[in-house]
């Protein structure tokens, strides 16, 4: 059995609402948390290839392999060619539209009568989580015989609980975690009335517990030791077999039409997708050669939002190294409120409005927190306990250590996130019923914070874990939330103390002007007083309409960034020569993605075209990416997919569609009318308000 470590760029991505599993090209889901994405992991090969646990169908001999999605989906599909035949496995976490289902009413049929009542909307919700915590395979034959293993060794609780495996009455492989009591838990501590309904009612009956089915007659032996069960299978031509591998108490498990299980979970991806372009049809039909990157970044959006809360994960998977055998593995299974600002511009401008009112909900309340109490970063039910753990018993990918569960960033101090929730809240009430008075005090309260803290240093954008600096990007966020929140004033007629805060406004105006450019340098540095540390933070001045594009020095900045912290393609660094960490071995998808929209801006559409689509060839076979790009061999780094690259993607070719209508667009017509960022688009009357 072939247990190397397959390339990230490999891996599809199945999931639906709050579940995510990574399916390998060699048939292995190698990645899988329930009952939530944030949930410890049932499947974690990917994570320790001896050891983590994996859900595999490969054939028995050599093989070439190919995956794509079903069309305009999230439906994926690994197909096998052997010197025998050739067999298509089809992946999928089920979905469903709005409407209602048999199977959920039937399910709730079955409930206890002495079990306590619940009202519709939640037994019916608790009906579908269940439903939705599962992953359908289906094995067809396409061409002759091929003969297939099927491998099931799950290990509970990122394989730290022992697990065990039995045959059930029915004919279904069972697996139990064996020491339950005393699993441990990612997601900190949550109490009761935070818990989502469904949660409160099933978590100790369905903790800890898989029952994996099929509709044939296939015999799983289980090995002595009770953790592994294998399974041999030929499949010929149009030969057809199903497994379902349902999270929860066996007595939950749903008899299903897996069939009509897939055929919905298709129409509604495909439904969804319509929907989007439907209200969005400049940004899918101005380029037909970028169509398909652009659908597929919009779909991973998607998948990633938890459909209970609003929120969106950084990424869908925790610790894939930043480089090969490093340190720096992150969990990035969290909400970050930095996110918020370029997160709601990509889901308005591709037709999600309904999610982007959902999350803009999810961050907005945050924001009518005490300044002081708001955190970097959020557990995707609101938690803020996630306390960074090291799971040492875990070799990590390609042995990058250590793996980790938690984020110690939850507990830094970044200036930059106040700025962050004034100017989110700047972008979306365009889309909302106007800016009511208790959003108006939450941006009173986040602006005086500012004034009062804004000279303090912080860790940073990058979250630094031994570096505390006058970072610019925080200083340039500080003035963000006291920029808008004059405009926000002045366009809605709210009283607030606008003098100190255009005091303060000019001040960090001057700071950043005089002490975070380096003529030397030609640059916008990292921080204050900086002689070598470029940032790509520093593309984002004009973004936010700090200076204007055609300004020198920003000009300047593009510049020297092109030349010391970018590949010849275009991959850009987001430091370089930091006393932090002076080099990194790959481009950060989103800085490249900052420097297309900095090129737009100033009119330099063809350099940002030739840039934006030298990163689409970077994306894997399926139209994913992580994080980052090694820049030598043009593999993927860390976690993945990517929320932030596929953001990142979707807004530039926004950028870039906003420029499309000329050849070349000069500086002065892009910072205004149509072709305006979004980040800098209001009402005409959003002027300074002095009074």
């Amino acid at each position: 059995m072939d247990d190397d470590y397959i390339p990230i760029e490999a891996y599809g991505v199945i999931g639906n609402n709050d579940r995510c599993a990574l399916v390998g090209n060699n048939g292995s889901v190698d990645w899988c948390c329930f009952p939530h994405l944030e949930s410890p992991s049932v499947f974690a090969a990917i994570l320790d290839a001896d050891d983590g646990g994996r859900f595999a169908i490969r054939p028995t001999k050599e093989y070439d392999t190919t995956q794509t999605y079903v069309d305009r989906t999230n439906v994926l599909e690994t197909t096998f060619e052997t010197d025998s035949g050739s067999a298509r496995v089809t992946d999928f976490m089920p979905v469903r539209g709005d409407e209602e289902h048999d199977i959920a009413t039937e399910q709730n049929a079955r409930r206890d009568d002495s079990e306590p009542e619940l009202d519709d909307d939640a037994e019916t919700r608790s009906s579908d989580n269940r439903f939705q915590q599962a992953i359908y395979r289906t094995i067809e034959g396409v061409a002759g015989t091929v003969d297939l293993e099927v491998v099931f060794e799950p290990r509970f609780d990122y394989a730290r609980s022992t697990t065990t495996l039995e045959h059930g009455e029915t004919g279904e492989v069972r697996a139990a975690e064996a020491n339950e009591a005393e699993n441990h838990s990612v997601n900190g501590d949550v109490t009761d009335d935070q818990r989502p309904a469904d949660e409160q009612r099933h978590q100790s009956d369905e903790q800890g517990h898989l029952s994996l089915r099929t509709d044939t007659d296939l015999e799983f032996a289980i090995d002595d030791a009770e953790t592994v069960a294998t399974a041999p299978l030929t499949v010929t031509e149009d030969e057809q077999c199903w497994f379902h591998l349902q999270y929860g108490d066996p007595e939950h498990t749903l008899e299903t039409d897996y069939q009509q299980c897939l055929e919905e979970t298709i129409t509604y991806w495909q439904t969804w997708l319509e929907s989007c372009e439907e209200a969005a049809t400049d940004i899918f039909t101005f380029r037909d050669d970028w169509h398909d990157a652009l659908v597929r970044s919009t779909l991973v959006l998607k998948l990633l939002i938890h459909d209970e809360t609003g929120s969106i994960p950084a990424a869908a998977t925790t610790s894939l190294p930043e480089e090969i055998g490093g340190e720096l593995n992150w969990d990035y299974r969290y909400n970050w409120i930095r996110d918020a600002k370029f997160t709601i511009q990509a889901l308005h401008s591709v037709g999600q409005s309904q999610e982007a009112h959902e999350y803009f909900e999810w961050f907005r309340e945050i924001g009518h927190e005490s300044p002081e109490d708001i955190r970097p970063l959020y557990g995707l039910h609101g938690e803020t306990d996630l306390e960074e753990e090291f799971l040492e018993h875990l070799s990590g990918y390609r042995d990058s250590q250590p793996v980790r569960i938690g984020n110690a960033a939850a507990d830094q101090v970044q200036l930059d996130m106040y700025g962050t929730i004034v100017q989110g809240i700047y972008e979306t009430i365009r889309y909302e019923d106007g800016l009511s008075e208790y959003d108006w005090e939450s941006v009173c309260a986040l602006a005086n914070h500012v004034c009062d803290h804004w000279e303090e240093r912080g860790k940073g954008i990058w979250e630094f874990r031994d570096l505390e600096e006058h970072f610019v990007h925080s200083k340039l966020l500080c003035w963000v939330a006291l920029d808008r929140a004059i405009r926000l004033g002045g366009e809605y007629d709210y009283d607030g103390p606008f003098t100190k805060w255009d005091r303060e406004r000019e001040a960090i105006r001057e700071a950043i002007e005089a002490r975070g450019y380096n003529e030397e340098k030609g640059s916008f540095m990292q921080f204050f007083g900086a002689e070598d540390a470029l940032d790509a933070t520093a593309l984002l001045i004009p973004l936010y309409d700090f200076l204007p594009a055609d300004d020198e020095r920003v000009q300047n900045t593009i510049d020297t960034i092109l030349e010391e912290a970018a590949t010849d393609d275009g991959l850009v660094f987001r430091f370089t020569d930091s006393p932090a960490r002076p080099t990194e071995s790959g481009g950060f998808v989103l800085c490249s993605c900052w420097l297309v929209d900095a090129l737009v801006l100033s009119g330099r559409i063809e350099e940002a075209t030739d840039i934006f689509e030298n990163l689409l060839e970077y994306a894997s076979p399926l139209g994913l990416l992580s994080e980052m790009i090694h820049a030598e061999d043009g593999t993927l780094l860390g976690n993945f997919p990517q929320a932030f690259s596929h953001i990142g993607l979707l807004n530039s070719a926004i950028y870039l569609a906003s420029a499309d209508d000329a050849e070349q667009l000069p500086p002065e017509e892009l910072a205004g009318g149509a072709a305006a960022p979004l980040f800098t688009q209001h009402g005409p009357d959003a002027e300074s308000n002095d009074g």
